[in-house]
């Protein structure tokens, strides 16, 4: 159902029972051969939460269009880091699927993951404010299993015949080809203002999710909901999780914004070392496990890729771990030719009708095609499955197998002459799982259960703490800044009013603009229950994995260098020697040491914490030195743990640093290392720039 809504504008606005908006105009749109369309928002589906249907050309046209925009780089994604591992079944749960890798408690098989940034081109930065791919293939004895996902659980749009539009208005901006890895800009605002169905996941872009400080401490997510079927053919709905072992953690913008230009390959390098250096990273894999009895009670529908269920809700169940501790031995042939299918499943999981996945069933095998050049993507070897695999499918480019025999066909009777009669479907084989749909009718409609695009939206803001609320809110002010058109940062407020009235009066507050009337929701949104598990700052960071920068110069202690290196080696802490040359530095002893780094190339944000180990000379020296003071005015700044001793005075002073809960002469190693995964929010109002 659609219903019409009056317009100032040319073009004519309707909102569909699903709360899209469709917009009408005298120029029409069609297909690339002329064909005329009547909705743009929806894909054909069997009943209004039914599958996605072959027959939807226009699905199928414009996917398969915006799937081949690019070559050979990859269209969303193209910037990325990967590592191989395994993946061990801490819980079996045969009671729940038969899925081989959670069959049996001590199960390995092994994984390639990749993370990635979404927005940007493959030259571009490693830091921009923007979702994180996360993305695991797992080569089992029943063949690869794909689990593409993102670090944020939802998506910003419920369709997939969106998912050309979402691009094309995040990419640079068509005529000028700016800006590069970054939504601050007309065209996205522009789209998701109006398009509330993304409100929910622009809250996630804008808050400390967005920028991470490792791949390592960040979570991942499946994004849609699965199902599990066990071996009696009994299913339930399922949610995956990745939790990472290391913390979560997060950046400042203010930090983003320097190490992109310190270091814009930061995040890739973090992984490489941590991995060389045996810090191996491990996340714990969760699911949450819910039946349609449950689905049915909720506000909200499971099936939407815009919403996701409270941990409250349904605790997530940890059954496995991922432990990455391989780097590719060549990043081409491996990171860079991977290739990741949401298609890709194993008996016991299988898909549901998610609108949104419905269409990457169909993209991704596209995409791979385009971009590797050939149907026979499978047999590269980073995407080829550790298990036998046999089937009828013959040459095509880049055939690597030589098969034998006249078996490209079946049935066949040639086993009766003495030959091969080439491979048969086995009876335990993949079965999708019967199901049935609410409504038979063949459909181009969202249904109702979708509209509500407010309540989650609503529900991860008011779970942030304080600090991460105000990091969401000079997050909004600042892309939104950079939107030229004022209609649209005032419709943006609009929205922001029916999320939070008081989010909404901050960041007009902060753009110096009057409060809109409030926009009107399809559907009136819900309070629920605040969300621990939202917030990053909620949860206890472990200080193993982080980064310690220490900053040397002649005539340092010895002593108390030797106590921070070995305390940060039984903590796992790593740590670099800076120095204000890279040749090195003479201690206290008349001991040579080598540094890491030169201060000038070495700044404070590419650290977790520092720590000063100076003369009182030698800190009265880097008082004239630029790169030194910035060294510890962005540490301060940025409200990182600062250790001295003592003689660091001098130079503490001429960075405008004051003594606080943060900045302390260090007496025993345990007075740094124990601070080094933590911010000292406090500090943040005598920051410029900070609150």
């Amino acid at each position: 159902m659609v219903t019409k809504k009056s317009s100032t504008r040319t073009n004519q606005d309707a909102v569909g029972q699903g709360g899209e908006l469709h917009q009408f105009g005298q120029t029409g749109l069609t297909t690339n051969h002329g064909v005329p369309l009547s909705d743009n928002q929806n894909s054909l589906r069997f009943g209004a939460r039914g599958p996605t249907l072959l027959e939807d050309f226009v699905l199928r046209e414009k996917i398969f269009h915006f799937d081949h925009e690019r070559i050979p780089e990859r269209i969303v994604h193209a910037r990325g880091t990967g590592a191989h591992g395994y993946f061990e079944c801490t819980q079996a749960i045969p009671e729940l699927t038969q899925a081989c890798v959670f069959q049996k408690e001590g199960h390995r098989v092994p994984v390639f993951c990749r993370f990635s940034t979404v927005a940007g081109s493959k030259g571009s930065k490693d830091t921009p404010r923007d979702v994180r791919g996360f993305a695991v293939k797992f080569y089992t004895e029943q063949g690869n299993w794909d689990l593409v996902g993102n670090n944020m659980p939802v998506f910003f749009i419920q369709d997939a015949i969106k998912f050309p539009d979402l691009i094309h208005a995040v990419k640079p901006e068509a005529d000028r080809g700016f800006p590069q890895a970054a939504s601050a800009h007309d065209t996205f605002w522009d789209f998701v203002s109006l398009m509330p169905e993304s409100l929910h996941t622009v809250m996630w872009l804008m808050s400390d999710r967005a920028l991470p400080r490792s791949f390592r401490m960040m979570q991942g997510f499946g994004v849609h909901t699965f199902r599990f079927v066990n071996a009696k053919g009994k299913s339930h709905f399922v949610k995956f999780h990745w939790k990472p072992k290391q913390g979560l953690q997060s950046t400042l913008w203010d930090e983003a914004v320097k190490i992109s230009g310190a270091d814009s390959d930061y995040l890739r390098r973090d992984l490489y070392e941590a991995i060389q250096s045996e810090a191996f990273p491990e996340w714990e894999l969760g699911v949450q496990v819910f039946d349609q009895e449950w689905a049915d009670k909720q506000d909200y529908d499971v099936l939407d890729a815009t919403k996701l269920i409270p941990e409250e809700s349904v605790p997530v169940k940890i059954v496995g771990r991922m432990v990455l501790d391989r780097y590719p031995d060549n990043f081409f042939a491996e990171t860079e030719q991977v290739a990741f299918l949401p298609s890709n499943l194993i008996p016991g999981i299988d898909f549901t009708d998610d609108p949104l996945l419905q269409g990457r069933l169909f993209s991704y095998l596209d995409t791979q095609k385009s971009r590797l050049g050939t149907v026979n993507f499978h047999q590269i070897p980073i995407n080829a499955p550790r298990c036998p695999f046999s089937n009828m499918q013959r040459d095509g480019m880049m055939q690597t197998q030589v098969p034998k025999g006249r078996a490209t066909y079946e049935p066949n009777s040639l086993d009766e002459v003495g030959e091969s009669a080439g491979p048969r479907a086995q009876a335990h084989g993949f079965r999708s799982l019967p199901s049935t749909v609410d409504d038979g009718a063949k459909l181009r409609v969202r249904a109702e259960s979708f509209a509500d695009h407010y309540s989650q939206a609503r529900l991860f803001y008011r779970s942030q703490t304080e600090v991460e609320q105000e990091h969401l809110i000079a997050g909004l002010v600042f892309e939104l800044s950079k939107v030229q058109l004022n209609h649209v940062r005032v419709r943006v407020l609009s929205h922001l009013r029916v999320i939070d009235e008081d989010l909404a009066k901050r960041a007009a507050q902060g753009l110096g603009l009057d409060l809109p009337p409030p926009a009107k929701p399809a559907r009136k949104p819900v309070d629920m229950p605040p969300s621990k598990a939202l917030s990053i700052l909620a949860q206890k960071a472990p200080v193993a994995g982080r980064m310690l920068g220490i900053l040397v110069t002649d005539g340092a202690d010895k002593g108390l260098l030797e106590m921070l290196l070995t305390g940060a080696q039984e903590a796992g802490v790593a740590v670099k020697l800076i120095a204000p040359q890279v040749g090195g530095v003479t201690l206290s002893d008349g001991t040579q040491l080598a540094a890491d780094e030169k201060i000038a190339g070495a700044p404070s944000v590419l650290f977790d914490a520092v720590a000063l180990l100076l003369t009182q000379e030698q800190a009265s020296k880097l008082c004239n030195n630029k790169a030194a003071v910035d060294f510890v005015a962005d540490a301060y700044g940025h409200l990182k743990a600062i250790g001295h001793n003592g003689a660091a005075q001098p130079l503490l002073d001429r960075a405008g640093v004051s003594v606080d809960k943060g900045v302390f002469v260090i007496k025993t190693g345990d007075d740094l290392l124990g601070k080094v995964a933590s911010r000292f929010w406090e500090r943040r109002h005598q920051v410029d720039g900070m609150a």
